[in-house]
């Protein structure tokens, strides 16, 4: 009874963790691009969205699973972004995980 109890509870706290871990990638931001900064592995793009909050994205073509699911936004495109969101004092940045839509 005792081994049952903890095996019942080390599931529950795997299925806890599993969850968190993927809701994390769910964040997903829209807004126009204002501005990019080309760096060594892909770019940074200056998002505006429509509530006016800024997110710096970080694009990769690591992070986004590949070339095939990588593209390069420009200035004034319209963008849906999914990926991990941190906020720093003053700034707000997404990873980029997956390029949703560009129009």
């Amino acid at each position: 009874m005792k081994n049952l109890k903890r095996a019942s509870f080390l599931i529950l706290l795997m299925a806890f963790v599993i969850s968190c871990a993927c809701m994390k990638d769910k964040n997903t931001i829209s807004g126009k691009v204002e501005s990019i900064e080309f760096g060594k592995d892909g770019y940074t793009a200056k998002i505006n969205t429509d509530k006016n909050e800024v997110y710096y994205a970080i694009i990769s073509i690591v992070n986004v699973g590949g070339p095939q699911n990588y593209k390069k936004l420009k200035e004034g495109d319209e963008v849906s972004l999914k990926g991990e969101i941190w906020k720093t004092d003053t700034e707000k940045h997404i990873k980029v995980k997956e390029i949703v839509s560009v129009k």
